[in-house]
């Protein structure tokens, strides 16, 4: 109840910038799930296998570190509101050309760019928020941050529900730009993160021409695998993995003063990223293969996993600031483990609704203390970077996950179709095994002061 009465003290600030950093990520999601929904039809305009359309997923996964490093950089040289702000503008914009790929490949290369500017916005967003609110509310704003994604999940399932049937795919990219309106309310009603204000002068800036190559650079690697595998027929996957991740990796000397904590973060984030996309890039797939639904069920069915989502950030997130960041955690991710059967492996659609409801409370309840926990673990001079790096490193080594689930489906065939069911309960359980691992043995900071110098909380 305490932390409750303590949001009673922000001010209108204070909400604008929470309010920020929320609808940023929960309309980057909105615009990345969408795509989630029409891997099929997409396969079916282009006459594609479906394993090579989820590769897009692959692609903005893989991407999202390189916008991260850079958007991050930026925003501790020029503030996390104007980048923010530019975010979401890229995104959005991106997400309006993908409606009109003329084919899979320039598809793909756009899912690649968007992937780049959507990578720059957790960590940014995530700054500004924690950066301005008082430390007693960190954990229920972490939870109250990440569930954006779910959030914006659940609205790309309603947008699928209502419209895919009216409006195709093409259609549906075209809503997904909707989220540049966004930066309006940035420009007018955000102020700057007031610990990036009292830092400023304390944190060496890297120049103009600096940050342009490095933008350029990252933009290169980012689409690079795109542009391999429709011109030069070099597998995607490999080019992430043997080319990219390598070269991601190089962000470290960025942080080389704090490369033990780094690793041990992207570590944390790979297992975590496995059972988040584990568990939602493909399952409105599973629910339309092996499920046998339509479009409005598993538009329901979906709604319903992000509801629970939304539940478990919030109540996980506040639970952390009470019992500990990495106790919620790895209770969230054990209790995971229990609900697979029931939410992989029922035969109706009311225990489907169920396990997904409890399966993503769990999944995105340990994911609710993910803006704080990563937070309170950064150095103080590259808060707006480090965070968002070390988050999205983690999705670039689980961007194989969709396209390996596919794989796994296909190899295990169920009534002659890829079992799905299958795929997605290996993920979950291997992935909730390792965040509870990891996460229980780290490192955990809560309630360091933002600004300033930093002092850990007695525990």
């Amino acid at each position: 109840m305490s932390t409750f009465s303590e949001l009673r003290t922000l001010d209108r600030h204070q909400w604008s910038a929470v309010a920020a950093s929320f609808l940023g990520w929960t309309l980057d999601a909105f615009d990345f799930f969408l795509m989630v929904f029409m891997f099929k039809a997409i396969a079916a305009e282009f006459h594609a296998e479906l394993p090579s359309v989820v590769v897009a997923s692959t692609l903005t996964l893989a991407a999202r570190p390189f916008g991260a490093l850079l958007f991050g950089m930026l925003a501790d040289r020029y503030g996390r509101r104007p980048v923010l702000m530019t975010n979401v503008v890229l995104y959005s914009a991106v997400e309006l050309a993908s409606a009109f790929a003329p084919s899979l490949a320039v598809l793909l290369i756009l899912r690649a760019a968007f992937g780049f500017a959507m990578g720059g916005v957790w960590g940014v967003g995530a700054s500004l928020a924690l950066e301005s609110v008082p430390v007693k509310t960190r954990g229920l704003i972490s939870g109250l941050l990440q569930e954006g994604y779910a959030a914006g999940y659940l609205i790309a399932s309603v947008v699928f529900f209502f419209l895919f049937d009216r409006i195709g795919w093409r259609g549906m990219f075209i809503v997904g730009a909707v989220p540049a309106l966004l930066a309006l309310f940035i420009q007018f009603s955000v102020k700057e993160s007031p610990a990036f204000e009292s830092e400023t002068a304390a944190i060496p800036g890297r120049g103009p021409l600096f940050l342009l190559g490095m933008g350029l650079l990252a933009l290169a690697v980012a689409i690079g695998p795109a542009v391999a595998g429709a011109f030069i027929k070099v597998p995607i996957i490999n080019w992430i993995y043997f080319i990219d991740a390598p070269i991601g990796f190089a962000g470290l000397w960025l942080f080389r003063k704090h490369w033990k904590m780094a690793l041990y973060v992207i570590a944390m984030m790979t297992a975590f990223n496995f059972i988040s996309h584990g568990t939602q890039d493909l399952y409105p797939t599973f629910l339309q293969t092996n499920g046998g639904f339509g479009t409005q069920a598993t538009g329901m069915l979906t709604a319903i996993g992000n509801v629970g989502a939304i539940f478990g950030g919030l109540l996980f997130g506040a639970w952390s600031e009470t019992f500990g960041r990495r106790r919620a955690i790895v209770v969230a991710s054990l209790l995971s483990l229990l609900v697979i059967p029931l939410w992989t492996f029922s035969h109706t659609a009311a225990l489907l609704g169920l396990g997904a409801f409890f399966m993503q409370l769990m999944v995105q309840g340990a994911f609710g203390v993910l803006p704080v926990h990563l937070n309170e673990l950064a150095p103080a001079d590259a808060r707006g970077a480090f965070p968002g790096y070390a988050y999205q490193m983690g999705n670039l080594l689980a961007s194989g996950c969709g396209v390996w689930q596919a794989q796994i489906a296909a190899g295990h065939k169920i009534s002659g179709h890829p079992n799905y069911g299958l795929a997605l309960a290996i993920v979950a359980g291997c992935a909730a095994v390792s965040m509870a691992l990891i996460t229980g043995f780290g490192p955990e900071r809560r309630n360091i002061a933002f600004g300033g110098k930093q002092q850990a909380a007695a525990d």
